[in-house]
């Protein structure tokens, strides 16, 4: 289950619109790091003074939640647009999985994911961060394991595996591929991959 986001502090009227505050640091703690962001990194790419950035979001934690939420919030976004419910689910899957190529090839994988990077920078150190990180793989892995569930519903499961060992083995793979993008990849290699894996899933 993926927490909502903080709610944004209420007061008198601003001059800054909170959610492209959030938009900038997100990007500068994804470009960054959270220890990597300094507090002037984050002022230059939120455009506000220290005490405002105080007054409305109380510190550089509470900034970085509300950024870490928002790239969850989008990410799920996308995968529950990816794996439609109301699509075939090999079609989702297959979706779903390229997208995940897509999006780690070539330069754009060089920059990582937000959440990952968190996960290995954070989690263990700092619940609140571990709590977002967990659910969103829970997430994740559940959206993966219905749809699995469905292709085994049309006869399309591998025979004698199980929704959730394949959504396990298929959510390992996509984040280990977040990881070696890092060093840079061949897409088409990787769709080479993820098709290979997902033809072992399914009949």
């Amino acid at each position: 289950m993926i927490t909502p986001s903080p709610r944004l502090p209420k007061g008198r009227p601003r001059e800054f619109d909170p959610e492209q505050v959030v938009q900038g640091a997100m990007d500068i703690f994804w470009s960054n790091g959270y220890q990597g962001t300094s507090l002037p990194d984050l002022l230059k790419a939120t455009g506000l003074s220290r005490s405002s950035l105080y007054a409305a979001f109380g510190d550089k934690h509470g900034l970085f939640l509300l950024a870490l939420d928002r790239y969850i919030a989008e990410a799920m976004a996308r995968i529950d647009q990816e794996m439609d419910a109301q699509c075939d689910p090999l079609d989702g899957l297959r979706m779903f999985l390229s997208g995940y190529v897509q999006r780690n090839s070539g330069a754009k994988g060089r920059k990582g994911c937000l959440v990952v990077a968190t996960a290995m920078e954070l989690a263990g150190k700092d619940a609140d961060v571990e709590k977002r990180v967990r659910g969103f793989f829970q997430a994740v892995e559940g959206r993966l394991a219905h749809s699995f569930e469905r292709a085994r519903a049309q006869g399309t499961l591998a025979d004698g595996l199980a929704p959730q060992d394949a959504a396990r083995a298929v959510l390992a793979m996509v984040e280990g591929l977040r990881v070696i993008a890092k060093t840079g990849v061949d897409g088409k290699v990787w769709q080479a991959s993820v098709d290979a894996l997902l033809g072992r899933l399914i009949k």
